[in-house]
């Protein structure tokens, strides 16, 4: 099973207790929020706090860089639930993991506004990566919902940054290294969230612009490991969303995780109140037990093998234990649907 291996190995790190609950929560608080264009952003039509993208950050002190990640609340392209936002970074905080949430712009804002708010963000993260004490290689974005659908947008739409720009911000690369994908809108073809489709693209959108961001179409090789997850009687934004998403990875042999929980509402967060569908956070780690694939620097050095434990051949090459893409094979468990590469 490939997982995010990174994301993975610091969330494991819970488990054994590495991160004191009470330590974590005094240095976690939500700092003041950090505006993305200081001078004000591309397309803003005002000078109220909608027309002014920013990121509000949960950072951590420690020696060494730590990973980030970047969520992008939900909310229909409408508005940004609160409960997929500051509560995400402070349990994201509780494991050791760096984290900022995005306010993106949202309707009356349209496309392509809210990606280049999404694309800004992993930008800034990475200009200010030594100052915020961030791993510039491992910045990752995380998104429920309509948020996920821009977590997508800016994993399947990205540049490397434009060395020559004035804006040393913009010289940074746009592309997250890992995506979380949390019962997303992925398609915009056919009957998808009326509300969403309407509030990104406007009421009456040509079909290109639906297909141009059904985002199963953008897959290619280079399209982060993503890790997803559904319930399969989600009312508002269908399970085949995700569905869609994996087997495009699936399709271009990127790595990924797919669980599918049997039963549950749309818009479950954290779903601390929902004991089986909680397990999705414990399931970003799981894989990383299995095998550590991932690299997303392709330098061993900046993972070290722990003190007291064997170097895993995964990260020397071709891992002996992973399937081949060809090979890949999907099973049914309780009412959860894995895909195993």
């Amino acid at each position: 099973m490939v997982l995010i291996g990174w994301l993975g190995a610091l969330l494991i790190l819970a488990a054994a207790g590495a991160v004191r609950a009470a330590e974590s929560t005094s240095r976690t608080a939500g700092s003041a929020p950090i505006l993305l264009w200081p001078n004000g952003a591309p397309g803003a039509v005002g000078d109220g706090p909608e027309d002014k993208p920013r990121l509000t950050p949960y950072l951590l002190p420690g020696h060494r860089p730590r990973a980030c990640v970047i969520v992008c609340p939900g909310g229909g392209y409408r508005f940004r639930s609160d409960h997929e936002g500051g509560p995400v970074a402070r349990w994201l905080n509780g494991f050791g993991v760096a984290s900022l949430v995005l306010d993106y712009r949202v309707a009356p804002y349209r496309h392509p506004l809210p990606l280049g708010d999404a694309q800004r963000a992993v930008r800034l993260v990475r200009s200010r990566a030594a100052e915020w004490n961030v791993d510039p290689a491992r910045v990752g974005m995380l998104g429920f919902s309509a948020g996920g659908h821009l977590a997508a947008c800016a994993g399947t739409i990205f540049d490397a940054g434009s060395p020559s720009v004035p804006d040393p911000v913009d010289r940074q690369g746009s592309r997250p290294d890992a995506l979380i994908l949390c019962y997303p809108l992925i398609s915009l073809r056919g009957h998808p969230h009326r509300d969403s489709l309407t509030a990104l693209l406007g009421p009456d959108p040509e079909s290109e612009w639906c297909e141009s961001l059904s985002l199963d179409s953008r897959v290619t090789p280079e399209t982060p490991p993503t890790f997803l997850w559904h319930t399969s009687d989600d009312g508002c934004v269908s399970v085949e969303n995700s569905l869609w998403m994996a087997a495009a990875l699936h399709r271009h042999g990127v790595p990924f995780a797919l669980h599918v929980f049997d039963h549950g509402e749309h818009g479950l967060g954290l779903a601390a109140d929902h004991p089986r569908i909680r397990q999705w956070t414990a399931l970003c780690a799981e894989g990383n037990r299995v095998c550590r694939t991932f690299r997303l620097t392709g330098r061993q050095d900046r993972y070290p093998t722990p003190p007291g434990e064997r170097a895993d051949p995964c990260l020397d090459g071709p891992c002996p234990r992973r399937r081949p893409p060809a090979a890949a094979r999907s099973r049914l468990d309780s009412g959860r649907a894995r895909r195993y590469l």
